[in-house]
């Protein structure tokens, strides 16, 4: 071609494409691409978000190695305030954040952990970061709530289990309702959780996991929140829009309508009125977002319930209780299982899809609550804290154990109801059971549960002396004493009698041949005398001095014969008055004991005896005369060899029955030195080895007599005996009228503190130990055998509880031998030594001769001593 046309060709339009077209065009088909291969683009979505959900478990599970446990107990007086349980809730939200910064959301959490499992009435506690330990372990509780680390629980696994995820129902931005402290909160759950039985592997536990609010979270279900309340605002805007209309319409249709245009002549065509809608109302951000409103101290919660059991349904009712539990809270909001009801079948967390997520969040502590669980730390107020003094804890059998017949380590205490009716015989541990104190008015029960405990002790194989002043306890324990492997071991010391051919038994305080310390008897029978008459060294020092002077020289004379292989010729307590009236037998008591006494003491029976005058002798032998005028006491204390022994009974584990004659003066007298001579065997235990002394119990029937008759006495008794394993149970109607040093001594150690019915005025000193909690209105109005107590377990204080007092025929009724009463009690009279009264009188009548007689033969035996050593003994 030419030229020209060569410029033709130059000069012709591009009509190619421009390259937003070609932009436009390749986007077209990569949408026309991606439109016929989506499932494409949703693989590789997938894929992306399941790597992604992949690597943000594996990081969750790695945050969450690093945790750690703790675990609360608060005291019986644990009473928080709210500033204090608030104070508690913002550390836990802080301390939910104490991990390092990689870790994902869902594994910043706290979580409370409510656990029973019939071992406990409620396990609190805290699991959270191990960053933040430091903070979780100083609580705003201060001393009354114990914080100390918690071992991981390894639970066996059991047959039936059930579980529950709630979330918040009702108005979203409702607050739960506020429960008050005053009673505890926890109370429904502990209520709900009372009848675990750990033998049929019931367990029950609630985890409530706290999480600190994200902030795009929050501003997200508040423009959720914002956009619904609009919505329902127009809603609310047409319906009244619409209803105006239909009322408009309906009045211009109306008779009335018409039969006034006819009248006035107007047009009442419906086309003439004007309706105006109502406007959508203005949405308030404060009044539609509710407790979302304020960005402090919000947090997500998730809340996870488990129910197991070995027994099919237990599980299931549980989880029922407790979801009654929950409904404590509930208000415009309210915790509801999470699922859906299909007739009998429930679609919950036990089923698939739901089931395997929460195992995962069970199991590793992941938090991944529902969209509606926002909550204020204040309406978490009754979950943020242990029970307090307001909670009434069950008792379960591991804090009170129960009862197992001939068991040694166990001591029955009485009858214990569960929240589900069953009756369970309780126990404490003999080992830290010392000193046990029964208070109430008579025949409320006191001795009869006293004697439960002592039948049962003795069926173990332990050593007891039940002290009665009125005998009724005798006839009431021997059905069940009668067995052939105790008739060996009982021995009865009955001062009631009843004729001259009445059996009874003997003692001497002054033997010597059971091997005693000579001062030890000496200080026991001045003691005793002392006390029942008032004496002391400012009062009547002449008179202590008088009888410790003569006791220690019979006490010489008793050494003396059982040196002399003639123990049958011992002196007794009644050789006190021809030792101060009786020259002759004086100068041979002091004249055979020139050996066994010091230079001191027969010093003073040459120096000073010889300037009294015979009346300085009357304190002294005035309440020898009446001793001696009983025939009961002068045939009891008037034997060479008295057969009882306190401290003999003691180390061979006897079952010793005291009953005195009555509370008279000369009653008095003699249960004071009874109660003076067991505290001298006691303390005479300290040449045993301690892990060789066998334990041994009293039991004081009628602590009022008994303690007005030796009240020091009784006071060292609940002061020391535990250094010696020897325990005292005291009964008593009214503890006020003890005397203040036995009622200090006896509160202050004891072991048990139990109270029958009784006045008001009688019951409250009791109550008082125990804060009033029961009141002693309450304990006034007990029906009979019922017991108010508190009881000591692993060194714990447990109760005060309600507790029924055993009854012998029913809790022991397969022991019962009535017909072996007869051999019990001849077999409990010759362990005794009992012999007829007036066969005691003639040997105590005898007595004083067989003594002399000894000294003349004694003294001629021996080198005499100078004239100058008994010349002033006339």
């Amino acid at each position: 071609m030419g030229p020209a046309a060569s410029h033709l060709t130059h000069s012709a339009p591009d009509h190619s494409p421009g390259p937003v077209l070609t932009l436009m065009s390749g986007l077209v088909g990569a949408v026309d691409w991606l439109w016929d291969h989506w499932y494409l683009a949703a693989g590789a979505i997938a894929l992306l978000f399941g790597a992604a959900e992949m690597v943000m478990r594996h990081l969750a599970e790695r945050a969450l190695t690093q945790r750690m446990a703790l675990e609360l107990l608060p005291s019986p007086h644990f009473e928080p305030g709210l500033e204090e349980i608030f104070r508690r809730g913002v550390q836990l939200a802080r301390a939910s954040t104490a991990m390092p910064w990689w870790a994902p959301r869902r594994a910043k959490s706290v979580q409370i952990r409510l656990r029973a499992d019939g071992s406990t009435p409620l396990r609190y506690r805290i699991e959270g970061p191990a960053g933040g330990e430091r903070l979780l372990s100083i609580t705003p509780f201060g001393p009354h709530v114990t914080v100390h680390r918690a071992r991981p629980i390894a639970d066996p696994p059991r047959r039936h289990v059930v579980r529950a995820e709630f979330l918040l129902r009702g108005k979203p931005t409702a607050p739960l309702r506020e429960v008050p402290l005053d009673p505890d909160p926890l109370q429904p759950l502990i209520d709900a959780v009372s009848d675990l039985r750990a033998e049929l592997g019931d367990l029950a536990e609630v985890r409530l996991t706290i999480q600190r609010a994200p902030k795009w979270a929050l501003r997200a279900r508040r423009v959720q929140l914002l956009q619904a309340a609009r919505r329902q605002e127009h809603r609310e805007a047409q319906r009244a829009a619409r209803w105006m209309r239909q009322d408009a319409a309906g009045m211009d249709d109306s008779l009335v309508w018409t039969l006034k245009g006819l009248i006035t002549g107007k047009d009442g065509s419906p086309g003439r009125r004007l309706v105006m809608p109502p406007a959508p109302r203005r949405v308030e951000a404060e009044e539609a977002l509710g407790k979302l409103a304020d960005d402090d101290h919000l947090v997500r919660v998730q809340l996870l319930v488990l129910c197991a059991s070995n027994i099919e349904g237990r599980a299931e009712a549980r989880l029922a209780q407790l979801q009654a539990a929950f409904d404590v809270f509930g208000g415009r909001s309210r915790w509801a299982m999470r699922g859906w009801r299909l007739g009998p079948w429930r679609l919950g967390a036990d089923q698939w899809p739901s089931r395997r997520s929460f195992e995962r969040r069970w199991q590793l502590g992941l938090c991944r609550p529902p969209r509606a669980n926002w909550v204020q730390l204040p309406e978490l107020t009754g979950l943020l804290k242990p029970p307090t003094v307001h909670c009434r804890l069950p008792l379960l059998a591991g804090d009170l154990p129960s009862f197992e017949y001939a068991n040694p380590e166990l001591l029955l205490q009485g009858i214990y109801r569960t929240p589900d009716g069953r009756r369970r015989l309780v126990a404490t541990y003999t080992a830290e059971t010392l000193f046990e104190c029964a208070v109430g008015k008579a025949g409320g029960g006191k001795t009869e549960r006293a004697l439960a405990q002592a039948i049962g002790y003795a069926h173990a194989g332990g050593g007891l002396l039940f002290l009665d002043p009125h005998r009724d306890s005798w006839p009431r324990a021997a059905p069940f004493l009668a067995h052939d492997h105790l008739m060996r071991r009982i021995a009865l010391i009955d001062l009631n009698a009843a004729g001259p051919a009445s059996l009874m038994s003997s003692w001497n305080p002054l033997a010597m041949h059971h091997g005693a310390a000579a001062h030890d008897v000496v200080e026991a029978v001045t003691d005793a005398f002392a006390s029942i008459l008032g004496w002391d060294d400012a009062t009547a020092p002449r008179a202590l001095t008088i009888l410790t002077s003569c006791l220690t020289v019979l006490v010489a004379v008793n050494q003396a014969a059982c040196q002399a292989g003639r123990p049958k010729d011992q002196a007794t307590i009644f050789h006190v008055r021809p030792l101060l009236s009786d020259a002759g037998f004086r100068h041979a008591a002091l004249a055979a004991t020139a050996h066994q006494l010091d230079e001191e003491s027969r010093s003073w029976w040459r120096t000073v005896f010889p300037t009294f005058t015979p009346d300085a002798f009357a304190v002294i032998l005035n309440p020898l005369a009446r001793l001696a005028a009983n025939p009961t006491t002068r045939a009891f204390l008037g034997q060479a060899l008295g057969v009882y022994n306190s401290r003999a009974a003691m180390d061979n584990a006897m079952i010793v029955w005291v009953c005195p004659a009555g509370n008279g003066p000369t009653d008095r007298l003699l249960t004071a030195l009874i109660a003076r001579d067991l505290l001298r065997a006691v303390r005479s235990r300290r040449d045993i080895p301690e892990h060789q002394r066998r334990p041994f119990r009293l039991y004081f029937d009628e602590l009022i007599t008994l303690t007005g008759a030796a009240p020091e006495t009784i006071a060292s008794m609940f002061e020391d005996f535990r250094k010696y394993r020897v325990s005292v149970h005291g009964m008593t109607q009214l503890l006020g009228r003890l005397p203040t040093p036995v009622r200090m001594s006896l509160t202050q150690n004891a072991s048990t503190l139990a109270s029958t019915a009784g006045s008001k005025t009688a019951i409250t000193a009791i109550t008082a130990e125990w804060a009033d909690q029961p009141s002693a209105d309450e304990v006034a109005a007990l029906d009979r055998y019922e017991h108010y107590m508190s009881l000591t377990v692993h060194g714990r204080r447990i109760g005060p509880v309600r507790i029924t007092g055993p009854h012998l025929d029913d809790v022991f009724a397969d022991q019962a031998r009535p017909g072996n009463v007869t051999a019990l009690q001849h077999a409990a009279q010759a362990n005794a030594g009992a012999a007829p009264l007036d066969e005691l009188l003639a040997a105590a009548a005898a007595q004083q001769g067989r003594v002399t007689n000894f000294l003349t033969q004694h003294t001629a035996t021996t080198r005499p001593r100078l004239n100058k050593d008994t010349q002033g003994y006339q």
